[in-house]
């Protein structure tokens, strides 16, 4: 701790200081969407709509089963996925995105869109920078 205050976060419509509920929710939001199997997940979920739980492991590259069931029992709990247990054996277990979900994701397919868009300025603004580190 620094003993500083903390930065006071502003409505950018209205310039009056944002509910703390709300503040702490965007901070808790960003920092479990910008978990990289959160993310995945939406998108993957985004594309194929409904998916089972272990066509899900595949399609997220890399995520172990043990992250996936805590990523999306965390999703769940956030209203995010909706999980489905058909009463087949062995049991078949869907997930698929909520409204809420669906939001989001297109939310941060606007972060896709804008990356995809400056690339190139980005890479070349490392370069420089490295450059100048050297």
């Amino acid at each position: 701790m620094t003993g500083l205050p903390a930065a006071k976060i502003t409505h950018p419509d209205t310039g009056q200081t944002a509910d703390p509920r709300v503040e702490a929710l965007v901070t808790e939001v960003i920092g479990r969407v910008a978990d990289k199997w959160t993310m995945l997940i939406l998108e993957v979920l985004a594309e194929h709509g409904e998916t089972r739980f272990t066509q899900l492991g595949r399609l997220v590259e890399g995520v172990s089963q043990k992250m996936l069931t805590q990523t999306l029992r965390q999703m769940e709990r956030d209203g995010l996925v909706v999980r489905t247990v058909h009463p087949v054996i062995p049991p078949k277990v869907e997930y698929r995105l909520t409204d809420l979900g669906v939001t989001l994701a297109e939310a941060f397919c606007g972060v896709w869109l804008w990356a995809e868009k400056n690339i190139d300025r980005i890479e070349a603004a490392r370069a420089a920078f490295d450059g100048r580190k050297g």
